[in-house]
């Protein structure tokens, strides 16, 4: 099953809808579009195995763009439309992208990729700003039949990297020809919950994410119709779950939050009986946000983990969860195993890494190092988390690798913004961790040791701040900004962010003092 079959047996159905705007794209527009791109990237030189990179905003041209890729053999690597230039351009050059695809939506910060990236093609979608072509317009000059030599490619999104840079999450590209595999998210979108060709799929968040576009992937794979919310607003999001007698959706946490947040007269408003199974990942819910959800929206609530490497995935549904409170469920496609520090499994409720066995293989793109540490002696692999196992198998989380930071859905890594901070010239040391926050889950909390500790205080604060927002993503500035005299770390270097981060969850023992800045 996928969008080439059913562009024969279902043309004008829709594939694509715009929440916001309503601007539709049928099985048979996207066949031919995604062909046009396909004769447009060879026209190009490009060659199986070669790179695509797609930084754009929810728009009707974004999964055109990547089945053109997907059906020519390439990798695409789809970029957050948050980041700043000179974070796109690592990516850009580190997948090796020849072609760079962005929107009108993001063109203030494509400009300034530009200079960047030398001998990459550039197009735009939604009115190309020069030098960037049309892409609309260069793919319409070729035809809408199939190319000569159609493969299948696949995404390359980014992960965390070793050294605080993200890195390209690789796996080998299918073979055979193109449609003759169902996808695993197409098949788990059947078995976990119920999805057919009749299901509509509501995408509420950024399709750059691996889920929304994974999944969206999956639902046209099926031959179902795929909702894109231009952005989130919680009330907007019910309004379309009824306006499009949405069937499915797949939220994170914070979604939850903010629609909890509404005004009952507000929650009450919308008809939501189409939905028949939604799902949620990504980061971890709070209890009593889950309970308030099932209570309102019925027991039809999932939740999975996994991550972009695809080595293993858990699912439980809301019968089981109620029994489980705080689980993420039973491994499905791969094994779940605790272990050791020494790669050794552990029994049930004693906490240590969490692994899966028996997953798909994956490498990160440049960094054998991190490839090699992310598998123990027996080839099990890990996304570096910690947690525990039930008698039953259920999987719970405990802690996040590397303390990376999960605000709102979005993963935050603390090395890239310590890097920075480091680098001021008014900051001795640095350590970033995530606190507790109502609405996003957590949020970014710098605590800098000063070169001067009289300089610390409400207007360093307020400099460092800035001084992030100017060179990062504003998801992953800080938020907030403390002091101490001295980190605390070993005499080897190593620091032990641990006690920092315990002392903001409630968990340390006192004995930290740290300086409120902002």
């Amino acid at each position: 099953m996928h969008p080439i079959h059913h562009a024969k047996t279902t043309p004008g159905k829709a594939a694509i809808i715009m929440a916001g705007s309503g601007e539709t794209v049928t099985y048979g527009q996207l066949d031919e579009r995604a062909n046009q791109g396909a004769h447009l990237f060879r026209s190009l030189g490009l060659k199986r195995g070669d790179a695509v990179a797609i930084f754009m905003d929810n728009n009707a041209r974004y999964m055109e763009a990547v089945l053109a890729s997907e059906r020519s053999g390439l990798y695409v690597t789809c970029i957050s439309s948050k980041l700043t230039a000179g974070e796109v351009e690592y990516i850009v050059k580190d997948c090796e992208a020849k072609v760079f695809i962005a929107s009108r939506g993001v063109a203030a910060v494509a400009a300034e990729v530009v200079p960047l990236i030398p001998g990459v093609a550039l197009y735009m979608c939604d009115g190309a700003q020069p030098p960037f072509q049309s892409f609309e317009d260069a793919r319409a000059a070729f035809p809408t039949t199939p190319i000569a030599d159609p493969s299948p490619g696949m995404t390359m999104l980014y992960s965390s990297g070793t050294t605080g840079r993200p890195k390209g999450v690789r796996r080998p590209l299918p073979e055979g020809g193109v449609g003759e595999t169902p996808g695993p998210l197409m098949m788990l979108h059947v078995g976990l919950y119920g999805a057919s060709p009749d299901s509509v799929y509501l995408s509420p968040a950024p399709m750059y994410h691996a889920a929304p576009l994974g999944w969206s992937m999956g639902m046209l794979q099926l031959g179902g119709t795929v909702v894109v919310m231009e952005k989130f607003d919680p009330e907007a999001a019910l309004k379309y779950i009824e306006q499009y007698k949405a069937t499915t959706a797949q939220w994170v946490p914070t979604h939850f939050v903010k629609m909890l947040k509404l005004p009952e007269e507000v929650r009450s408003r919308y008809d939501l009986s189409s939905l028949k199974a939604v799902f949620h990942a990504a980061a971890p819910c709070p209890i009593p946000v889950k309970e308030q959800m099932i209570g309102w929206w019925g027991p039809i609530i999932h939740e999975y983990y996994a991550g972009t490497e695809g080595n293993g995935f858990t699912a439980i549904n809301s019968e089981e969860w109620l029994a489980h409170k705080g689980s993420v469920g039973k491994g499905l496609t791969a094994e779940v195993k605790i272990c050791d520090e020494n790669g050794e499994p552990l029994p049930p409720r004693a906490e240590g890494g969490v692994y899966f066995s028996g997953g798909g293989a994956f490498e990160y793109y440049k960094d054998p190092k991190k490839t090699a540490e992310a598998a123990n002696q027996h080839g099990w692999t890990t996304l570096g988390d910690v947690g525990w196992l039930d008698e039953e198998g259920f999987l719970y989380l405990t802690d996040r690798k590397s303390f990376m930071i999960i605000s709102g859905g979005v993963n935050i890594y603390p090395q890239e913004i310590e890097n920075l901070l480091i680098g001021h010239p008014k900051v001795a040391d640095v350590a970033v961790i995530g606190a507790p926050d109502d609405e996003m889950g957590e949020k970014v909390v710098a605590i800098i040791q000063p070169a001067d500790w009289s300089q610390a205080g409400p207007d360093l604060a307020a400099e460092l701040m800035a001084y992030a927002r100017a060179n990062l993503s504003h998801v992953k500035a800080p938020r907030r900004v403390d002091f101490m005299e001295e980190l605390p770390r070993h005499a080897t270097g190593k620091l032990y962010k641990r006690l920092i981060r315990d002392a903001y969850w409630g968990k340390g023992d006192g004995s930290m003092v740290i300086t409120p800045g902002a």
